[in-house]
């Protein structure tokens, strides 16, 4: 909606009926017009669903990519197959059962017993292959007298083979160690025997050689009590070592340990493995991705709600599309046929109502694109076209980086000229890709820049047209002063999510410094879920009841 209708009068050779540009500030306050303030409101989980949304295509792409390559991790690199065997240990009397059996399940998965059992199996041996044996090994203690072994591999048979060597090692290496303990047991009791009868016979000895000996009666008494004690001595160290030989417990830990349950092969379903891996790829593709558009929305400085543009443009936003996708392949969404979608029709119809009114002379609408120009290039050159059908003549002018209004009516050359597209005739102004700061037929411009041949020609074709309309974009190392030579009234087209709140704020600032009123904004590519009005503080104000009165 425009405020004030604006009567803009050009003539061939002077600036005759013409609004002064310093104008523009007459009605300006520094409190009201003090630029806003950075928004500071946090990421909303509203915000964030947003975003994963908008961005659904990629993390399910992403998703897709870890089903693949799940699926292709489970091809290249199958789930082992397993087989598992169970031991039955039975204890010597001396041995704590709560202990010994953490000492037998580090022994049974320990680099000992995978070594002899590949020697068992003759699979060959060197420091990778035995660490790789024994890592694939598994020891649980189900009991204080069971332990479960199992075993994977590559194989079902191999499974099976290597746990069976693995028990059977491990009972012939308990078997082995339970035998040399007690060898050292009854050769430690007999050392103490052959002690006690040495030291016997050694006092008999002393004994006969003072026999007779006057006055050794009493050293043979002596001699005879120490001969008494080395006796009973020597009886109790045989009898321990008669009990050890014959100790049925040492016997039974020998022959007690047995293999519980033999080992066979647990249950394994290639389709189940390829299943869960799809299911896993799929799932950590897929956080991969959402962990990426969370982040990046995060630390984003990108603009897309309607309220904090307006902020930034100190303009209203009073028109707002989804997103526009323009393509140079797809048909319907290339060239001048993409202005048929109902998005860019709708903008067009706004630009076309946003043209300021004229009693006579020239209407000049200037089309700043703050981001993507090939969206408003195509509303131009729509709005164009349908003003000529209906009889007018109308100017568009390109004074964008690239020219895209000149490559959708195909033309690329510098100058002014009369362009055809379909059944409509117009004339289209590309200024020379070295003039920077090409000036128009509008406003006070600068006698060198009047002399310009480009300039004149444009001011000749506005002499006689009933509509300019110009495209432009705007860099802050130049500012916009040129453009308030091309038009007094400007409608800013910004793109959701693609300018930051500095350059949205900066290209609101070179239009109001240079004296153009910037009417509204149009927003391409708004979210459904964007409940914000997108009017100033002071439209606000005006809206409400005490104005409407």
């Amino acid at each position: 909606m425009i405020d004030k209708d604006q009567t803009v009068i050009f003539s061939r050779n002077g600036n005759d009926g013409l609004p002064d540009r310093l104008e523009a500030f007459d009605d300006f306050n520094v409190a009201d017009e003090r630029p806003a303030a950075l928004p500071t409101s946090l990421v909303s989980l509203a915000f964030i669903r947003s975003a994963l949304r908008r961005a659904t295509l990629f993390w399910c792409t992403l998703a897709l990519v870890g089903l693949v390559l799940g699926v292709g991790f489970n091809l290249k690199f199958p789930p082992a197959y397993q087989a598992s065997t169970s031991v039955l240990i039975t204890y010597a009397p001396d041995e704590n059962p709560s202990g010994a059996v953490l000492d037998n399940q580090a022994i049974a998965q320990s680099r000992t017993v995978a070594e002899m059992a590949m020697t068992k199996l003759g699979i060959p041996e060197n420091p990778k292959s035995v660490a790789s044996f024994a890592k694939a090994t598994t020891v649980t203690v189900v009991t204080e007298r069971v332990l479960q072994i199992t075993v994977s591999a590559k194989t079902s048979a191999a499974a099976v083979s290597r746990a069976s060597a693995i028990a059977s090692v491990f009972l012939q290496l308990r078997a082995g160690q339970i035998e040399t303990e007690q060898k050292l047991l009854l050769q430690s009791l007999q050392d103490q025997v052959n002690q006690a009868q040495g030291n016997v016979t050694s006092i008999n000895s002393k004994i006969s050689s003072l026999s007779g000996s006057p006055g050794s009666s009493a050293q043979v008494k002596n001699l005879k009590g120490q001969l008494t004690q080395a006796q009973s001595q020597l009886a109790v160290d045989q009898q321990t070592l008669q009990d050890t030989s014959v100790n049925t417990g040492t016997l039974a830990a020998v022959t007690g340990t047995v293999v519980l349950d033999p080992a066979l092969p647990l249950a394994h379903s290639k389709l189940k493995d390829l299943v869960i891996y799809a299911v896993t790829g799929l799932i950590l593709g897929m956080a991969v991705g959402m962990g990426i558009i969370v982040v990046q929305t995060i630390l984003s400085d990108r603009l897309r709600r309607r309220d904090d543009i307006t902020h930034a443009l100190r303009a209203p936003v009073k028109l707002s599309v989804g997103a526009v996708t323009l393509s140079r392949w797809r048909p319907g969404r290339r060239g001048l046929a993409a202005a048929g979608s109902p998005d860019v029709r709708r903008i067009t119809a706004y630009l076309r109502a946003a043209v300021p009114h004229t009693v006579r002379g020239t209407a000049a609408l200037a089309v700043v694109a703050v981001d993507d120009s090939q969206v408003a290039a195509l509303s131009v050159v729509s709005l164009a076209i349908s003003r000529a059908r209906e009889g007018r003549k109308v100017v568009v002018a390109d004074l964008t980086h690239g020219a895209p209004m000149a490559s959708l009516l195909d033309t690329k050359a510098p100058g002014v000229r009369s362009v055809s597209a379909g059944d409509a005739q117009l004339t289209l102004a590309v200024p020379d890709r070295e003039d920077l700061t090409p000036a128009g037929p509008v406003g006070r411009a600068s006698a060198e820049a009047q002399r310009s041949p480009f300039t004149a020609a444009v001011s000749e074709a506005c002499a006689s047209a009933d509509l300019l309309v110009t495209l432009v974009t705007l860099d802050p190392s130049i500012g916009a002063e040129y453009v308030a030579s091309w038009a007094a009234t400007a409608v800013a087209v910004v793109t959701a999510g693609r300018s930051s709140w500095a350059k949205i704020q900066g290209v609101g600032e070179m239009v109001r410094l240079a004296g153009i009123s910037l009417s509204s904004a149009v927003l391409v590519g708004a979210d459904r879920t964007d409940e914000s009005l997108g009017v100033t503080e002071r439209q606000g104000a005006l809206s409400g009841p005490a104005d409407l009165r």
